[in-house]
């Protein structure tokens, strides 16, 4: 069976609306796909629709944006209730908190004269599909390259919008803690999100994946996209030593990005595979 548990559509910080998500997996021969956008669940409808008329399991997913010793981190959930009231409350406070940062990012660089980001920004997403949620970073990227600050995105991460630069304004987050336990009150598989790409020590990281062990979550996301493999079989480590499943997707954001719908490294045999979860009783984890 081909999966894919992890995308992203227009609701958040993709390029393709969520059925049309839906449609190129399903012409990719994917059977199982979770449409996990960040910090909202604004393309599910949408997307469930699709699924329906195609034939394509579809689960709910989510992308929750958190923060750990400092760091921003990812948590995803799979197969949880929408209408969970934690789930709700959180998904509210995050959508505040991103128009803020939008804000924020726009006052920094009219500040550095490039003035009307916002706007901007808001104009690039609503080309790709109306969405009520803030403008990601992409979005303000592609402003910049339309109005010639700088040459391409590349360029715009570069020199304002990557990590440390002046439109990485960082975000007051929930705890790791706070948000696994609104996954869990949602009923939800639980997910620690790309754990390499965060910049830590092979030490800090393995004190991530325990402190979200011990918040109560299931599983680690031993394989994202096409990551080297030696990154591969490190997460596999963790994922044998704290007896945790494993997850795996293509982190798609669009044709032609860095990955494509179920384009992802194999994961190791011996591992097991969350989303046998889906349709099983499965121990959810040692808290439960």
């Amino acid at each position: 069976m081909i999966v894919d548990l992890h995308c992203h559509s227009t609701a958040s910080d993709g390029v393709l609306a969520p059925s049309l998500v839906v449609e190129r997996a399903h012409g990719r021969g994917i059977e199982l796909l979770a449409l996990t956008d960040h910090d909202t669940l604004e393309g599910l409808d949408e997307a469930h629709a699709a699924a329906s008329a195609l034939g394509i399991r579809l689960i709910n997913g989510i992308e929750l944006s958190c923060q750990w010793n400092g760091a921003t981190i990812h948590v995803l959930g799979y197969g949880f209730s929408r209408t969970a009231p934690a789930l709700l409350s959180a998904i509210a406070a995050l959508h505040d908190g991103r128009w803020r940062r939008a804000e924020l990012i726009a006052e920094r660089l009219a500040a550095k004269g490039m003035p009307a980001a916002l706007d901007g920004a808001r104009a690039v997403q609503q080309e790709l599909g109306d969405s009520g949620n803030a403008p990601a970073r992409p979005h303000f990227a592609e402003f910049l390259v339309r109005a010639g600050h700088v040459r391409d995105r590349a360029e715009a991460f570069r020199k304002w919008l990557g990590a440390g630069k002046l439109g990485d304004v960082k975000q007051h987050w929930p705890s790791l803690e706070q948000t696994v336990s609104t996954l869990r009150e949602a009923d939800a598989w639980i997910s620690l999100a790309h754990p390499w790409q965060y910049a830590f020590t092979r030490s800090k990281r393995r004190r991530l994946v325990a402190d979200f062990v011990q918040a109560g979550g299931h599983a680690l996301e031993v394989v994202n996209g096409m990551q080297p493999l030696e990154q591969v079989g490190g997460l596999t480590i963790l994922a044998r030593e704290f007896g945790l499943k494993a997850s795996a997707g293509s982190d798609f954001h669009a044709p032609g990005d860095w990955s494509e719908l179920g384009l992802y490294r194999p994961l190791p045999e011996d591992l097991s595979p969350l989303w046998r979860c889906f349709d099983h009783e499965c121990r959810r984890s040692a808290a439960s």
